[in-house]
C-alpha cells in the first residue's frame, strides 16, 4: 500500500493514556488537538470547552487532596450468573473490557480527603462496557454508602453510565433498589451525598442514586435521562427542544443544581463541603 494512501494517525479523542497516537480530534468542534495538552486541559477542549470522557483514576487523583485517594473494594470481580450470550459471550466481553482499560470494573471506589475533609467517594469508568451497572457496580456503590455511614463522612459519586448491564437481567436491575437502600440508611448520619451527572448518566443509574443526591451538581453539556431522545420520541411521536435531557436543558426545569466546568469542581465541592459537612 503506498504511503499516501494510509489513513493518518489521529485518533478520536479518548481520554486513556494507553491510546496510541500523539494526536486527537474535537468530537464536538473538529479541531485536531496535541493529546499531552489536551490530558494537561483534564480533556477540555482549549477551543470549544468541549468536556470529553476522562479516565476515572485520573478524575480522583485531579480532584481529590494530592496523595489522599485509597482505593477499596478491589478483587470484587463480575461474574457470568445467566451464561448470557448474544453475539458474543458476556465472558469475553468482560475480558475485553478488562483488557482495555487495565480495570476490573466500570466503578473505582474509595476513601480520599477533599480540602483535608474525609469522603467516601467513587467514579464510573464509562470506556468499560458504557459504565453499565452490573451486580459488582452495585456492590462498589453500596459501600461507597455503608462506609460514608460508618465513618459520619460525607458521599461523592461520579455517574457515566449507559444504565443497567442487561447481560445480568434482573440481577442488575436490582441494584437500583439496593443502592438507593444503603443512600436511605446513610440519611441517619446527617452528612451530605454530592451527586456528579457526567456525559452520559442514563438508564437505571439515574433513576436511583444518582438524581437522589442532595446536592446534583453537573458538566456541561452532559446528556442525562432515563430513556435517550431519539428512543423518546420514537415513543411519543413528537419532536423533542433542543437540547432536551442537556445539563442546561435540565438546569432551567429545577432537575439538577449547577452547572460545574471540569476545571471549577474541585473548588465547588470544597464549598459545598465547608457549608453541608
Amino acid at each position: 500500500m503506498s504511503w499516501f494512501s494510509k489513513k493518518p494517525g489521529i485518533a478520536t479523542a479518548q481520554p486513556s493514556r494507553r491510546m496510541e497516537g500523539l494526536w486527537a480530534k474535537c468530537e464536538a468542534c473538529s479541531e485536531i488537538l496535541y493529546r499531552a495538552e489536551l490530558e494537561k486541559q483534564w480533556n477540555v477542549c482549549p477551543h470549544c470547552h468541549h468536556h470529553m470522557l476522562w479516565p476515572a483514576r485520573e478524575r480522583l487523583a485531579a480532584l481529590l487532596d494530592e496523595g489522599a485517594f485509597q482505593e477499596m473494594d478491589r478483587g470484587l470481580m463480575p461474574e457470568d450468573p445467566l451464561s448470557f450470550s448474544d453475539s458474543k459471550r458476556y465472558k469475553e466481553r468482560l475480558k475485553t473490557a478488562q483488557k482495555t482499560t487495565g480495570e476490573e470494573e466500570a466503578f473505582v471506589s474509595g476513601l480520599g480527603k477533599l480540602g483535608g475533609r474525609q469522603v467516601s467517594i467513587g467514579c464510573f469508568l464509562f470506556q468499560f462496557m458504557g459504565g453499565s451497572m452490573g451486580s459488582v457496580v452495585g456492590e462498589k456503590i453500596t459501600r461507597v454508602f455503608e462506609r460514608a455511614h460508618e465513618l459520619k463522612c460525607p458521599a461523592i459519586v461520579f455517574s457515566a453510565s449507559g444504565g443497567a448491564r442487561m447481560q445480568e437481567g434482573i440481577l442488575s436491575l436490582m441494584q437500583m433498589a439496593k443502592t438507593s437502600a444503603a443512600l436511605a440508611r446513610f440519611r441517619e448520619v446527617k452528612q451530605p451525598y454530592i451527586s456528579v451527572m457526567l456525559h452520559p448518566t442514563t438508564g437505571g443509574v439515574a433513576a436511583s442514586f444518582a438524581w437522589l443526591g442532595d446536592i446534583v451538581l453537573a458538566e456541561p453539556k452532559a446528556l442525562i435521562g432515563f430513556a435517550g431522545p431519539r428512543v423518546i420520541e420514537q415513543t411519543i411521536r413528537q419532536k423533542l427542544p433542543e437540547g432536551f435531557q442537556r445539563s442546561e436543558f435540565l438546569l432551567e426545569h429545577g432537575m439538577v443544581d449547577s452547572i460545574v466546568p471540569r476545571k471549577e469542581m474541585r473548588r465547588r465541592l470544597i464549598q459545598l463541603l465547608e457549608l453541608l459537612a
